[in-house]
């Protein structure tokens, strides 16, 4: 299951015991569409293990000033409410399976 997050519930949602990875995308964003599904299947093979989440730049701009993000669409694993691990652009689903498995 993958979640939206606002700046209102960003801080609570990265601050809990289990890894995040959050996506930080934009509808108008092609790239962000195509890593979008692949996205939602790591979130439900993951349930449990790992919270997936998801911003949407243009809603939460803040959100994507204080992480960096300057490309979208940009993956960021969060361990312990802090920044682990971060990659830019699409990512097929193994590439992406592997990020989060070996950062988490």
């Amino acid at each position: 299951m993958t979640t939206a997050l606002t700046a209102s519930s960003f801080a609570a949602t990265i601050a809990g015991d289990k890894p995040v990875l959050v996506d930080f995308w934009a509808p108008w964003c092609g790239p962000c569409r195509m890593v979008g599904p692949v996205v939602d299947k790591l979130g439900a093979d993951l349930a449990g293990q790992v919270i997936v989440a998801k911003v949407n730049v243009d809603d939460e701009p803040e959100l994507a000033g204080q992480f960096d993000v300057q490309s979208i669409p940009t993956l960021i694993l969060f361990k312990d409410g802090k920044p682990v691990a971060k990659t830019v652009g699409f990512q097929g689903e193994a590439a992406l399976r592997a990020f989060v498995t070996g950062n988490a």
